[in-house]
């Protein structure tokens, strides 16, 4: 009983007013009078043709919309579309038929009398024609006579929301873009951190391919089934988009140029949402797409929207998900004492490396030398971290425990390009592998002693007596930034020309404040650059390399 009183109330007022105003014979111009009258008294709610509009829903309370088709034709075809931007909603059709008698009988008799038998009789020229509950995106297509007036009820039972509702009754246009007939996302191949996805074109791609694109969304929660509802969950974390970058997450349209624009460039909008992450990506007219930079054994759910970039509209394709791969268990290497070995982190394929040694004595030493990128070390004893750090040159942890400890080194790469490191585990403390390193291994080079075929460099030196050996190179200008990045700090003399050797000298200082030497390079061509090394060789015939130095010589002396 409620219903129909909210349903009839705007309309019972408006047959007053109607009444007021001597209602003639049922011809057609009273039908249009009637709808005219409407349209001007309840003008709030009336819904647009051909309009794209947001209704805003408070929790519990009905939201109602009326309509009615022109005049002139027999039937006429319209089209309802309703978009629930967040939780599930309810919404209903429901027409009134004025009839002819209907109308005739509203101009007999006293205008109290016309009022009750109106509200009395109406409700059963009333009927539901359409109903839905839920939060997909749903179209209602019917066939409308001049003389229905049609009421469209929204409620939401779970909080307030907003929706978006679009009436048309032009069937030649089309606001939203097409589906495919199969409008599945596909997904054709799974990595670690990467899904494959592909899905079959929109018909509208094909006709409008300037005007179209293809926009994936990507979470760890759920699947959205309309860009309007992505756009509340990215909003609700309380992120404001920049106007540039709302392409598609915003009810509002942008200038041409700035559609264009986007259109032709990868949009990406990153922003962590209560469970996990909310990634856009739009990439064109692509059908394919790699998505990059996930996390190993995480479940993913991905969603296609095609966006029609003049109207920002769009529609969804049905959504699916995938899960990563599980990252492989690094394989653990047996450490054996006293025997060095190298380990080298591509920073993709292998980012880890775990190495396992036993102790056989109470006091250990372990031995990490950097030789290329960066490395992160991480040592557990039985099970307990013990020591971490991110290893610069050469560094010794001396530890102390139980015998048959079990140490586990786990190293990672902190760099995507190459990085090796070497490492060794001892119980010998008084046999050390590496010399004794002084306080600094720089290079300097004298700027006032430069010639134009010669080159004075200085290094420090240690109280213990060591072989140092020198090495010059030829480079140009822009080779120095792959020079100095590429060099492996591990590598020795032995990997480099005979032709680049200038000579090898014994060296050493009981006072460690004296304990530098210089020497002067000459031969050398002037206005050229020249890298220069330095190794240092201890007992055990392992070098240590000194950074390296770069100097250009005079080109006019």
């Amino acid at each position: 009983k409620m219903f129909w009183f909210w349903f009839y109330q705007p309309l019972h007022l408006l047959m007053v007013a109607c009444l007021c105003h001597s209602i003639k014979a049922p011809t057609s111009s009273s039908h249009q009078s009637f709808n005219t009258n409407l349209f001007n008294f309840y003008h709030s709610l009336i819904l647009a043709d051909g309009k794209e509009t947001t209704v805003h829903l408070l929790k519990d309370i009905p939201k109602r919309y009326y309509f009615a088709l022109e005049e002139g034709r027999a039937l006429a075809p319209f089209t309802i579309t309703v978009t629930p931007c967040d939780v599930p909603i309810e919404w209903s059709i429901l027409v009134h038929k004025a009839s002819a008698s209907f109308l005739g009988k509203a101009e007999q008799g006293d205008h109290g009398t016309q009022e009750i038998s109106i509200f009395q009789k109406a409700p059963s020229m009333v009927s539901t024609i359409f109903n839905y509950k839920g939060n997909s995106v749903e179209t209602y297509m019917g066939m409308s006579s001049p003389s229905a007036l049609y009421m469209l009820e929204f409620l939401s039972t779970e909080r307030d929301t907003h929706i978006t509702v679009y009436l048309t009754t032009d069937t030649s246009g089309h606001l939203y873009p097409e589906l495919p007939m199969d409008p599945r996302i596909d997904v054709i191949g799974i990595g670690h951190t990467t899904v494959t996805l592909t899905w079959k074109h929109s018909p509208s791609v094909l006709q409008h391919r300037d005007n179209i694109q293809y926009c994936l969304l990507v979470n760890e929660k759920h699947n959205y089934k309309s860009l309007c509802a992505a756009e509340t969950a990215v909003r609700s974390s309380g992120m404001k988009l920049p106007p540039t970058l709302a392409l598609s997450l915003s009810p509002y349209l942008l200038e041409p140029q700035q559609v264009m624009i986007l259109s032709n460039n990868e949009l990406s909008i990153i922003n962590r949402v209560s469970s996990g992450e909310v990634r856009q990506i739009c990439m064109g007219t692509k059908n394919i797409y790699t998505v990059p930079n996930l996390s190993p054994s995480t479940q993913y759910y991905f969603d296609v929207f095609v966006v029609n970039l003049l109207t920002n509209a769009s529609a969804a394709y049905t959504g699916t998900f995938a899960r990563t791969l599980e990252e492989p268990e690094p394989k653990v290497r047996e450490l054996k004492d006293g025997k060095m070995i190298q380990v080298v982190l591509d920073g993709k394929k292998q980012k880890f490396c775990s190495l396992q040694y036993q102790a056989r004595h109470k006091k250990i030493q372990f031995t990490f030398q950097l030789c290329r990128g960066q490395v992160q070390v991480h040592i557990t004893r039985n099970g307990k971290p013990v020591a971490s750090e991110n290893i610069s040159g050469l560094r010794y942890f001396s530890l102390k425990g139980k015998l048959l400890d079990s140490y586990l080194v786990q190293l990672s790469s902190t760099e995507e390009s190459n990085s090796s490191v070497k490492v060794q585990v001892s119980t010998h403390f008084h046999k050390p592998l590496f010399p004794l390193l002084p306080e600094s291994l720089k290079i300097k080079s004298f700027s006032k002693l430069r010639t134009c075929n010669s080159v004075t460099i200085a290094w420090l030196g240690t109280q213990e007596k060591s072989k140092y050996c020198v090495y010059k190179k030829k480079i140009e200008e822009h080779q120095v930034w792959m020079e100095l990045q590429s060099a492996d700090r591990c590598s020795g003399p032995e990997s480099r020309p005979k032709s680049e050797k200038v000579l090898c000298k014994y060296f050493y200082d009981i006072n460690l404040q004296r304990a530098v030497t210089t020497e002067t390079i000459k031969g050398l061509d002037a206005g050229t650059l020249y890298l220069f090394d330095v190794y240092l060789f201890g007992p055990s015939g392992i070098p240590i390399r000194y950074h390296s130095k770069i100097v250009k010589t005079r080109k006019k002396c």
